[in-house]
């Protein structure tokens, strides 16, 4: 979860007040000052916090990436290991199909067979029913003419039985030979598409695990990156709320400072006070002194002892392409032209202004305030934050893809001090400045933006 960095909510104003105010405006701004910043630590306590809960998500959804991944090489090894196997089936189908062309050839040879037995047996009952019906064995028997002939026609009769009954006894052999193996045709027939929609099953189901490790995997990888971008703006957060922190001691010893120059000026003032009230003191003793003796002489003495103290505060050296500061609270940050306003671009919010000129285009604050960052980013390039305090109202400015940098973080800055030189760094087309101004602090969503074209001179 992304959380907002907070800013520092006080900044030491260039020309806070007279050198005079009360010792305890300074005292109380102090207090403020400590107390924020106590909250800033309190908030990086936090920041730090979640990023290490963060990190032991990104270590988890790793360690359960790379289980995942071991478990798809393990699924790949088993469809390696089932595509040998139905490698194999096909092989022993094919053989089995070879087997059932065989099969079918002997089947036609005793269909073939069986064929010719009928005509056999159809021709001998054709001869039988052409003799009328009534010639049988017997008759065969008694129409021989002598007991040699008898014994003749009894072999013959006995072998034509013999063979009557060998041709019907191997035809119901054959027709048998002929159903069993027709029976086990269909047998092996059906167990091997069985086996084969058994293997093309597991095949099915290992590819279906296979596809489900892989959307596993994608979405822990979705996750990770999630996260690890979540880290990236907590430490963003962390290294802006550090330097928020800095800012702050900065903003505190400056304070302090102040007060001690102020605690200066007052004695000094008194000093000067009673000196000249000792000098008028004896300058009157004297004339009255004088008016008693009632001298001739008319001496006028007079002492005047002043002593001035004077703070003035330099401008920054003008640059001759810098924009006139502008009466408002925020003046513009460089002079050009708006290049690309704050909206929707390239399918992401554009939370700022681009502010195009070529050549050597100085940069300034928009505002009093303190740097609470100055560094070189991935995306910004050379860039700037700015932490303003405007009527108890915090904002902060961002100048992004400078050329160079000309204060750096914990520097006061005035308002249209330069700051910095347009450029061309980090994440940019072209040399132009990209201003950001939001109402409150900088986060990482950047969810407090506004349009700075609502608050600049155009």
């Amino acid at each position: 979860m992304k959380k907002n960095i907070i800013a520092v909510n006080a900044t030491i104003m260039i020309g806070l007040g007279s050198i005079l105010a009360a010792p305890s405006a300074f005292a109380e701004s102090i207090s403020d000052l400590e107390q924020k910043k106590a909250s800033i630590q309190e908030k990086r306590s936090g920041v730090e916090a979640d990023i290490s809960t963060t990190s032991e998500k990104i270590n988890n959804l790793q360690n359960k990436q790379l289980t995942a991944e071991e478990q798809i090489a393990a699924i790949d090894a088993k469809i390696a290991e089932s595509a040998k196997k139905i490698d194999a089936k096909n092989a022993e189908i094919t053989q089995t199909k070879e087997e059932i062309e065989v099969l079918k050839a002997e089947i036609i040879v005793l269909q073939e067979r069986i064929a010719k037995r009928n005509d056999v047996l159809k021709e001998r009952a054709l001869s039988f029913q052409e003799s009328g019906g009534d010639l049988n064995y017997v008759e065969v028997l008694f129409g021989s003419s002598s007991f040699s002939d008898l014994i003749d026609r009894v072999g013959a009769v006995a072998a034509i039985a013999e063979a009557d009954r060998e041709i019907l006894k191997q035809h119901e052999l054959d027709k048998k030979e002929l159903e069993e193996k027709q029976k086990a045709v269909e047998t092996k027939l059906a167990s091997l598409e069985v086996a084969k929609a058994q293997l093309l099953q597991i095949q099915n189901q290992q590819k279906q695990q296979k596809e489900q490790k892989a959307a596993l995997v994608k979405k822990l990888k979705k996750q990770t990156k999630k996260e690890e971008e979540n880290k990236m703006g907590l430490e963003e957060e962390k290294a802006n709320l550090a330097a928020q922190e800095t800012a702050i001691k900065s903003a505190i010893d400056l304070e302090k400072n102040r007060l001690a120059e102020l605690e200066a000026a007052r004695k000094k003032a008194a000093a000067e006070a009673k000196k000249r009230a000792e000098q008028e003191a004896a300058a009157q003793a004297a004339q009255a002194a004088q008016a008693k003796k009632q001298a001739p002489s008319h001496s006028n003495s007079s002492s005047n002892s002043s002593s001035s103290s004077s703070s003035s505060s330099q401008a920054p050296a003008s640059v001759s392409a810098a924009p006139a500061v502008s009466s408002g609270t925020f003046t513009r940050p460089s002079a050009g032209y708006v290049s690309s306003q704050m909206g929707e671009r390239w399918n992401k919010q554009h939370a700022g202004i681009d502010i195009a000129a070529s050549g050597t285009v100085p940069v300034v604050a928009a505002a009093d305030g303190v740097v609470s960052r100055s560094y070189t980013s991935s995306s910004y390039g050379n860039v700037i934050f700015v932490t303003h305090n405007i009527s108890g109202q915090t904002w902060t400015t961002v100048y992004a893809h400078l050329s160079s940098r000309q204060a750096s973080t914990g520097a006061v800055v005035a308002k249209g001090q330069q700051i910095g030189i347009m450029g061309n760094t980090g994440h940019s087309y072209g040399q132009h400045l990209h201003f950001e101004l939001h109402k409150g602090t900088w986060n990482y969503s950047k969810s407090n933006a506004v349009n700075p074209l609502s608050y600049i001179p155009n």
